[in-house]
């Protein structure tokens, strides 16, 4: 997808009108300058605080987007186009202010309704459609590397961590029973692998809160180019994924486990927290993944891919410990899949025998 113009609205009240991005022109506004003054006199950590990335991840992701296709270079409104930088900004607003409706965030930078959601029209269909230069599997020498990151944490061969992630949703209009989930809400499945560096490798999205994990991933494209991303390698799951060779996941604690099973679930589980803790840092970045009011399913898709892209591109801000401390501080909101504790579907019961034989080797020699 190149362009959004032949596209179906993003969003519920989105206008479908052809002008340019538009400021508004009523004086009762208080924030006319709200940018220029206001948010140039911020310092790295209010910056930080507000707009989720650093300046100079704002400064690069500007410049991708203003060389792109997605700004309408030809059209001016009444009032001249809004520059790539501050539309940048204001999207940057709006992703990480869970709470901040729509008038809010166009009253605050003084643009109309219909501009603010052209504007996150637009870069939600930027970031995603970037997502192959920036979402990708890595080479050889970036698999040694995560399995010594996993090594030195106390579990060889290992290059990835993968999980599923509710995204809450309004009520769909289709078949909305099918979108509730274990926890009673509606929602959307994300399925993301990351490496040692909480780095996103993998994502695959949209399937109905009510699907099992299991099921998640044998649809996605991942479940059938496993073996020959991983190689030698493996990923690392939950008991809510069937135990395959390039797969390792825990004994199921039926009162049974050896001392060996039990170190080796223990080790497991310590490695896992990366994808958990992947998870923690995107919502509490950008906090509208907390609870998404767009109504398009296949938008919503596009948007959750966004906010991975954007988590990538700003992996190495220097806030990234601030905002783990902060995830620690508040687990308990973090809406991630549950564990399934040993409920499979049927079709999921029987291990891979050859896997099974893995992680019994892996199991001797982890046990010290």
């Amino acid at each position: 997808m190149s362009d959004i113009d032949d596209s179906d609205d993003l969003f519920a009240f989105s206008s479908s009108s052809d002008d340019g991005l538009e400021l508004i022109d009523n004086h009762k506004i208080k924030n006319e300058r709200f940018i220029e003054e206001t948010v140039q006199q911020y310092d790295d950590e209010t910056y930080f605080g507000h707009f989720r990335i650093s300046r100079h991840v704002t400064t690069r992701i500007t410049d991708l987007y203003r060389e792109s296709n997605y700004i309408k270079k030809d059209r001016h409104g009444q009032f001249g186009k809004i520059p790539a930088d501050d539309q940048v900004l204001i999207f940057m607003w709006f992703v990480g202010h869970q709470t901040a409706s729509f008038r809010d965030v166009a009253d605050r930078f003084n643009i109309t309704l219909s501009s603010l959601h052209r504007i996150i029209e637009r870069l939600t269909y930027f970031l995603s459609n970037y997502s192959p230069q920036i979402i990708k599997w890595p080479n050889n020498q970036q698999k040694r590397e995560s399995e010594m990151s996993f090594r030195a944490n106390g579990f060889p061969m290992a290059i990835g961590a993968i999980d599923g992630s509710h995204i809450q949703i309004d009520k769909p209009d289709n078949d909305p029973d099918s979108y509730i989930n274990r926890k009673g809400y509606y929602s959307i499945q994300m399925q993301v692998v990351c490496d040692h560096n909480r780095k996103i490798i993998d994502f695959f999205a949209g399937y109905p809160g009510s699907v099992h994990d299991s099921r998640v991933f044998r649809n996605s494209p991942l479940c059938n180019t496993l073996e020959e991303k991983c190689g030698p390698y493996f990923l690392l799951g939950d008991s809510g994924y069937p135990l395959k060779t390039r797969w390792m996941t825990p004994f199921k604690e039926r009162g049974q486990l050896t001392r060996r099973q039990i170190n080796y679930n223990l080790k497991l589980s310590q490695n896992r927290y990366r994808i958990e803790h992947c998870f923690g840092i995107l919502k509490q970045k950008f906090r509208q993944l907390y609870h998404l009011k767009f109504r398009n399913i296949t938008k919503i898709v596009h948007f959750m891919r966004a906010c991975c892209v954007l988590h990538n591109i700003a992996i190495n801000d220097e806030f990234l410990e601030e905002i783990s401390d902060d995830f620690h501080a508040s687990n308990a909101q973090i809406q991630t899949v549950p564990q399934n504790q040993g409920i499979l579907e049927e079709e999921d019961i029987e291990e891979d025998n050859d896997a099974k034989r893995i992680r019994d080797r892996i199991v001797d020699a982890l046990f010290i």
